[in-house]
């Protein structure tokens, strides 16, 4: 049977054969860009900022770009004329050489007005082009990954790289109008007029402690400071949970949410675990003692409260992470997580000592250190959160008269010091005074009963450091067994009532 047009076997596409498909490009606005930087060179500094050469899809269109963004930026004129000469020429572009292919792209090129519009083609093509690298270079090492490269390391890979383009990803930044900055801080301030305690940063819930602060700033590193026992871990607690209660979100005009009091807490906890945190803000919040809670020592009253409680707890956007030895890229995944799927306000790390390098285990823990607190306020910029990190103190405090802590008692102290822009140190005179107990009866221990009176249930946030503000000492009150901060009742503002 002779074969003719009509029953000519055509060759479908076998279902198992993946259709070939060019990577995403635009080649018409990449030669109209490049024409109308060729015509009028104003057009390059109008997309300089953010496109490069590796941008472009055709590897000529890239030499030609960055050849005229060298010659522009020297001060000379980029046009087909002086451009061809450093230009291979024996390219073939379609059948042109290099100077009339050039020529081409000035003499087809309609407007600078346009540039801009022809840049951010060009630059989404290229992203959507990395979208696809990562997505391959995922699939290719999930296939081929040795024995000993772990999937959660690629995952974490995976996420850096995603977030690293979704962050270059933008038109914006740049010179402003001073005007802008102007309108910026004037919108600053009618946030801390609205904002509980009239705040510029997110309150923390204890008024001295903010009214020295202004709040807790945006990209902030604070570091909270103490030697064991004196209740850092239950500051950090606190002020979390006062965050996490006051918060209040409205509805944007694009739909999105946005935080405008009190804030979403991510809280990692290397040290304790998620229940042993939930116990001790239930004891702060129904004032009964966290190890009457853990041994069950309470009456029907005391756990119904405690139900009461936990029913409004569990609406709080808080968020606790409480994996144990952490790297600090971990962190930093995990962190980026939690604002891009939850939202994010403030990030609390306990404690700075138990997290890791990035690296392998270093021999020098002061370098390894140095990375984390250089790592932690990257982040704080990054995300635009204030982070609070705890950290140890060294016993080096114990052996001085006056226990009260300095800069200089920070372990590793170089670049926590150096990378924090607040620095308060948690300190309570009553621990000290409490185990120099004399014998009951002899004359120090009259002494020693009127010094633990006037210490009693104080503590002391002192403010070593601070970038944009004054340094200080804010008293506080502290019950122990609750593990709870609060106000110290000024004077002349005493509760109402007998004692």
């Amino acid at each position: 049977m002779a074969l003719t047009d009509s029953n000519v076997l055509k060759l479908a596409p076998d279902a198992g054969t993946p259709v070939y498909r060019s990577a995403p490009h635009n080649i018409e606005a990449e030669q109209s860009l490049l024409g109308a930087i060729l015509v009028n060179n104003d057009a390059f500094y109008r997309v300089s900022d953010f496109l490069e050469p590796k941008h472009f899809f055709e590897p000529i269109h890239q030499t030609i770009f960055e050849t005229a963004g060298s010659l522009i930026r020297m001060g000379k004129v980029a046009t087909p004329v002086t451009l061809k000469t450093f230009l291979p020429a024996d390219t073939d572009l379609g059948g042109m050489t290099v100077g009339q292919y050039l020529a081409r792209l000035a003499a087809e090129a309609t407007t600078i007005i346009n540039a801009q519009d022809y840049g951010r083609t060009v630059y989404d093509m290229s992203l959507r082009r990395d979208l696809i690298r990562i997505g391959e270079d995922m699939v290719n090492v999930a296939f081929d990954a040795p024995v000993d490269f772990a999937p959660r390391a690629q995952i974490e890979d995976a996420e850096r790289q995603l977030y690293e383009l979704a962050e270059s990803g933008r038109y914006d930044g740049g010179f402003q109008r001073f005007s802008q900055a102007l309108t910026t801080a004037v919108d600053m301030a009618a946030k801390a007029f609205q904002r509980d305690g009239s705040l510029s940063g997110i309150a923390t819930g204890l008024r001295d402690l903010d009214s020295k602060m202004g709040g807790l700033q945006a990209s902030d590193l604070i570091i909270v400071a103490g030697r064991p026992g004196m209740g850092k871990t239950s500051l950090a607690t606190n002020i979390a949970y006062n965050i996490a209660k006051a918060h209040r979100a409205e509805v944007q005009a694009d739909g999105t949410m946005k935080t405008v009091n009190g804030g979403i807490v991510g809280f990692f906890s290397c040290e304790m675990s998620g229940e042993q945190l939930a116990t001790r803000i239930l004891a702060e919040q129904t004032s009964i003692a966290s190890s009457m809670i853990r041994r069950g020592g309470i009456s029907e009253a005391d756990f119904e409260k405690i139900r009461d409680y936990s029913i409004e707890l569990q609406s709080l956007p808080l968020y606790v992470d409480e994996t144990g030895g952490l790297s600090i890229s971990q962190l930093t995944a995990r962190a980026r997580r939690l604002k891009r799927q939850r939202g994010l306000d403030l990030i609390v790390i306990d404690y700075i000592q138990l997290l890791q390098g990035s690296g392998k285990r270093s021999d020098n823990r002061v370098q390894e250190v140095t990375e984390i607190t250089t790592g932690l306020k990257a982040l704080a910029k990054e995300l635009n959160v204030p982070i609070i990190a705890l950290s140890q103190l060294s016993r080096q405090v114990e052996n001085r008269d006056d226990k009260r802590p300095q800069l200089a008692d920070l372990r590793e102290s170089g670049s926590i010091e150096q990378d924090a822009d607040v620095v308060i140190f948690v300190y309570r005179e009553e621990y000290y005074l409490a185990n120099k107990e004399p014998r009951i009866g002899t004359p120090e221990y009259e002494k020693w009963q009127l010094d633990m009176s006037l210490v009693h249930g104080k503590a002391e946030i002192i403010i070593g450091k601070q970038r944009h503000g004054p340094t200080g000492t804010v008293e506080v009150q502290f019950e122990g067994q609750f593990t709870r901060f609060s106000d110290l009742a000024q004077d002349g503002n005493l509760p109402t009532g007998g004692y």
